[in-house]
């Protein structure tokens, strides 16, 4: 790969880090965006996203739990049913066809999940869910993070937001370290796939943990800007009908 493709692709992750920590994400389907727009393998696409997505989450995690945003209580019963469904979404490799409509889907559904966001007025009331409800829910969504490579927070937030078990920025807290579990068991589950990441992996790890750091750091502590958030749904859309129709 070229010298100025490697740096513009660790440019487009910093950004997309940046925005999707800011709501406590690690931004797999931004990442995952990027390198169908590049079009990058699938079998490079998976681990990549999930390598990625453990960095910025691991830092997301750090930065809402110290600005007492964490809910222990609202995150073990979606954690405990998502890790070992994550780890075996991990282990099923779809074909690359069939792959790329699947994350082409997901990212369509990440942009209208990005853009809706970006409008929508904080919640003040809030309860914690039923204990069936985060089981089922937190099995379904980690099977579908690891098949995918994405961490799930594209799932869990609108889920937790539209249901009324957290406000914005408790959700962001909890979406963090669900984020973080998931992509390593999904990545445990997929280990043959570490072969497959590109050697350009630690620039990129760095541009992603850089603009993981500024964006959890200002999201922890104010909603981010709507007009951003409303801008990467764009590319997502593009990525997606690209992964989709081509």
């Amino acid at each position: 790969m070229p010298v100025s493709e490697t740096l513009i692709i660790a440019t487009l992750f910093f950004v997309g880090a940046a925005l999707y920590a800011s709501v406590g994400h690690g931004g797999a389907s931004s990442y995952l965006a990027v390198m169908g727009l590049f079009s990058l393998a699938p079998t490079v696409m998976k681990p990549t996203a999930l390598a990625l997505n453990i960095l910025v989450a691991s830092v997301a995690t750090f930065k809402f739990y110290r600005a007492g945003l964490f809910s222990w209580r609202l995150l073990w019963p979606f954690a405990i049913a998502s890790i070992p469904a994550a780890f075996v979404g991990g282990v099923v490799m779809l074909p690359a066809r069939w792959y790329k409509i699947v994350v082409g889907v997901v990212l369509l559904y990440a942009a209208v999940w990005m853009f809706r966001s970006a409008l929508r007025p904080l919640n003040k009331d809030s309860h914690l869910p039923p204990l069936w409800a985060a089981l089922v829910a937190g099995a379904m969504i980690g099977f579908l993070s690891g098949l995918t490579g994405v961490g799930g927070g594209i799932f869990l937030s609108p889920l937790i937001l539209y249901m009324g078990w957290a406000e914005t920025r408790a959700t962001s807290g909890v979406a963090a370290p669900f984020i973080l579990v998931n992509s390593i068991a999904g990545l445990l589950g997929h280990f043959s796939s570490v072969a497959q990441l590109p050697p350009n992996i630690p620039i990129w790890g760095a541009a992603a943990v850089l603009g993981g750091w500024i964006g959890a750091s200002y999201g922890s502590k104010r909603a981010p800007a709507p007009l951003l958030r409303q801008l990467l749904s764009v590319v997502l859309v593009v990525a997606g009908v690209k992964l989709i129709f081509y």
